[in-house]
């Protein structure tokens, strides 16, 4: 038994198996492919399950990976165990209905013995207490004596979920030695204790669970096997700990470089900080990798969640300032020999963790200052557990995870209300799902589909007119035989080349004529499953159902349509080719005016970012590269490098719409024939819609010209106000603004010179309640600066001062509430004293012990806030 390196073993393994026949497949990203039961892979065998399952037939029947995987259900653990991560990689064999129990148990052993060269006197073999052929392997084939094979049960050795494919499992035990263990004489595999180390699980998936409880046999059994590279790592350089491991030791020492914390191998508080981090900085690394950023949902949010836990414990290490995109650097150092694609993603891990630890930074000493305080409050409460409500604001204003607040929380002996945050959160979504629906198509109207139940035939990507039959005509949810002049209502056509609004491109729109003069103007097409239908207004005559009818698309419009659909495509490929390949389609809405895109990124785009990405559009524009549909069966697009958008289902035939070389994505809307029909490309705006969504509104064509005219009247009409020729505009602009800036100043300089003289009389007025000096004033128009200079000269030269300001600006007054030092000493708290203060003119705030300010609304209500502050003295 030699002391291997954590990257070597990997390799051993991985080479091991090659020689056995097995397929060497590169780990899968650690989102899940068409699974929506994972945010992310957390086992070696995940992304294999539609082998499994025949779903998919596999590269081979057999394969072997060492998977990237993450687990935080035990999130809590990590950093206060020896063993828990949430990064952790996983080696595995794999057989589909090829070899089976027997190969897999002497190839587990050969491994073990012949290349890791384990002391065959100290390893241990657990099967399932029925499994007799397991045992006869074990003791008849490989040789083990009869003691170190250890019977256990279902609990622990039979593997299911349910109904479906199941099997018995056998585990490779690693024996430590007596002084890990329990002293007990029957002491082996499955005590509780640290002597034996479970590290190599083969399971053998020969039944199949039946819907009654029973078990059949598979016609081909399987076999699936866990092996963990950290574990083994552990064992391998005979450590106690994964922190110890030389690739994870290696960004544990950089942690402590930063820190400049010493660490005691998990003896003190700090080294739960300093192993947490180093955890994190593999997750997160990792996760950015493969197209992951930091947001408020799903798979997004574990991240933002472990980078914001990460730097609360930089925080605790007295580490001030980003630190973990520096350190992710050492991450990829460690693994990029089995990973290569962490070199080439090492810019972007690091300017993605930067940009969140910002982020977070702006907020994290405010929030942990709003901790403070509710703990305070719940300590003159009484209670030991933060309302629900207060955790939903730490969550929603101060970008504070749940867990994260409990974790602070509950260091301090505090508890969180979950139940109460989490209907906080339910109560956000239903308020965020009632805006959209709002904000949506409410003119939409389901039951079209049920009245009808035929079927439209599509003949727009050819056509832009067609001779139909009028199928049926409806109105208010019930189907007539005739509609008139003046009604709105919608034509069923069994054919038309007016294309349905769906994948974010509009619908066409244009007319419906028939022979006796009837007019239907088309301003709308919706799709209910297969039957396309036409909402219109009768505009002359009469339409009948049964009748022949000319439909006709506006073609000036479908041509801009299109124009901006295939510039769609475009876009989504230079930006990948300009910010990385993490940038994934995540909206888009396309129309005859313009073009909007929604994308996956973590910060707003440089100018010169927009601008290669415009000069890769345009280029491709100007090479009239050619562009052609085709359908085809889904795998042969995916394997020709077909861009499918992420969560979207599609069936066993895809059409692919391919711009020259440059782009090819699966897309059912229409396209021009050529790039160079779309004219020209301009990015008008690039503005961030969400947590990790940026989008993008783009002009092409026509629209350019548009907007180049209206930028010109802009210039003569601005020019025109200022009295200025165009080409000296800004010197013209500049100089305004420069004398707009010395007015601003005389006019500040005017009211501090007022100020200070009437400090002395601001002074004499004070109240002398209960031992205070009150003062309370009120202004029109200064601004809350100006009420703080005021306070801070007064506190500058003075004791023993309560100050409460109102300014009325706007129909609206801004409160301060300042005490000087000594009155915060003993006890006063100008945050909590301005939230009753406030609350009288219909107002609230809050702030620090010593200056708080409030807004509110009622003007007439100064006088009785300012009543207020008297009483609270």
């Amino acid at each position: 038994m030699e002391k291997t390196g954590l990257n070597k073993l990997r390799e051993d393994f991985l080479s091991f198996f090659e020689s056995k026949g097995h397929y060497r497949r590169e780990s899968f990203s650690l989102i899940p492919e068409n699974d929506k039961s994972l945010l992310l892979i957390n086992a070696g065998m995940a992304p294999l399950k539609p082998y499994f399952g025949g779903l998919k037939t596999p590269p081979s029947k057999r394969m072997t990976t060492c998977q990237k995987c993450i687990r935080t259900g035990d999130i809590d653990n990590v950093g206060y165990t020896a063993r828990h991560g949430t990064f952790f990689e996983m080696l595995g064999n794999f057989s589909f209905g090829d070899y089976f129990k027997k190969d897999a148990i002497a190839w587990g052993w050969e491994f073990s013995t012949k290349v890791l060269k384990l002391p065959e006197d100290k390893l241990w073999i657990t099967i399932y207490e029925d499994d007799e052929e397991a045992h006869d392997l074990w003791h008849d084939m490989i040789g083990l004596p009869e003691e170190r094979i250890v019977r256990l049960g279902k609990k622990d050795n039979f593997w299911e979920i349910g109904t479906g494919p199941c099997g018995p499992c056998s585990e490779l035990h690693f024996d430590r030695g007596e002084k890990y263990g329990c002293g007990s004489p029957d002491c082996k595999p499955g005590c509780e204790c640290d002597r034996y180390v479970e590290y190599w699980n083969l399971v053998f998936t020969q039944f199949n669970k039946e819907e009654d409880g029973s078990y059949t046999n598979l016609p081909h059994p399987n076999i699936d096997t866990g092996l963990g590279l950290e574990r083994l790592a552990c064992i391998m350089q005979e450590t106690n700990s994964i922190f110890d491991v030389d690739t994870i030791q290696y960004v544990l020492n950089q942690v402590v470089k930063v820190s400049g914390v010493e660490y005691k191998d998990g003896e003190v508080s700090t080294d739960v900080s300093i192993r947490i981090i180093t955890d994190h900085l593999r997750s997160m690394t990792f996760m950015i990798s493969d197209g992951i950023i930091p947001g408020n949902e799903g798979r997004e949010y574990v991240l933002r969640r472990l980078i914001r836990r990460a730097a609360i414990h930089g925080r605790k290490l007295g580490i001030k300032g980003p630190f973990l995109s520096k350190l992710c650097d050492k991450v990829v150092d460690t693994s990029i020999g089995a990973y290569p694609e962490l070199e080439k993603r090492r810019l972007m891990i690091s300017r993605v963790v930067h940009s969140e630890e910002e982020k977070f930074a702006a907020t994290i000493d405010q929030g942990m200052r709003i901790i403070d305080e509710y703990i305070a409050d719940m300590v003159i409460a009484g209670t030991k557990v933060l309302t629900g409500e207060k955790a939903f604001k730490l969550h929603d204003t101060y970008g504070f995870p749940i867990d994260l607040t409990r974790e602070i929380l509950e260091e301090k002996s505090y508890g969180v209300d979950i139940d109460g945050f989490n209907s906080e959160m339910e109560l956000q979504k239903e308020r965020s799902r009632t805006e959209q629906e709002m904000e949506g198509e409410g003119w939409k109207d389901k039951s079209v589909e049920f009245i009808y139940k035929g079927e439209t035939e599509f003949l727009g990507y050819d056509a832009t007119e067609s001779i139909s039959t009028v199928e049926a005509l409806i109105i208010n949810n019930e189907t007539i035989r005739e509609v008139s002049e003046g009604d709105k209502c919608y034509i069923i056509l069994d054919k038309t080349p007016f294309y349905a609004e769906s994948g974010g491109q509009v619908a066409d729109d244009g007319y419906i004529y028939n022979e006796k003069g009837g007019i239907a103007r088309v301003d709308n097409v919706i799709k209910f499953e297969k039957v396309f239908a036409h909402q219109c207004e009768i505009v002359e005559g009469s339409f009948s159902e049964g009748e022949k009818v000319d439909a006709m698309i506006n073609v000036p419009h479908r041509n801009m349509t299109a124009a901006n659909h295939s510039a769609t495509h475009m876009l989504h490929k230079a930006l990948q080719e300009v910010l990385g390949d993490h940038v994934k389609q995540s909206g888009s809405r396309v129309d005859r005016f313009g073009l909007r895109f929604d994308f996956t990124h973590f910060e707003a785009m440089t100018g010169e970012e927009i601008e290669k990405v415009e000069e890769i559009i345009n280029n491709n524009i100007r090479t009239f590269l050619p562009v052609k549909t085709q359908v085809m069966n889904i795998k042969d697009a995916e394997n020709e490098g077909a861009t499918a958008l992420f969560g979207e289902k599609y069936g066993e035939n895809v059409r692919v719409v391919s711009v020259g070389e440059f782009s090819k994505e699966f897309c059912g809307g229409t396209h021009v024939q050529n790039s160079g029909e779309i004219g020209a490309f301009k990015i008008v705006s690039e503005s961030g819609v969400a947590s990790g969504i940026r989008r993008i509104e783009a002009i092409t064509s026509q629209a350019i010209r548009h907007r180049y005219n209206e930028s010109e009247n802009l210039l003569d009409k601005t020019a025109e106000i200022l009295k200025s020729k165009r080409d000296v505009l800004i010197d013209k602009a500049t100089a305004l603004m420069e004398e707009n800036k010395a007015l601003k100043k005389e006019i500040e300089e005017l009211k501090k010179a007022e100020m200070s003289s009437g400090l002395g009389a601001l002074i004499d007025e004070a109240k002398s309640i209960n031992g205070v000096k009150l003062i309370t004033k009120q202004f029109e128009d200064y601004s809350i600066n100006d009420l703080r200079a005021i306070s801070d000269d007064i506190k500058a030269s003075n004791k023993n001062i309560a100050m409460v300001f109102a300014t009325l600006s706007g129909g609206k007054v801004t409160f301060l509430v300042s005490l000087t030092d000594d009155l915060v000493e003993k006890g006063m708290h100008a945050g909590k004293m301005i939230k009753e203060i406030a609350a009288v003119a219909g107002g609230g705030g809050g702030g620090k012990a010593d200056m708080a300010q409030a807004g509110a609304k009622d003007t007439s209500k100064v006088y009785a806030s300012f009543s207020r502050a008297e009483e609270l003295l």
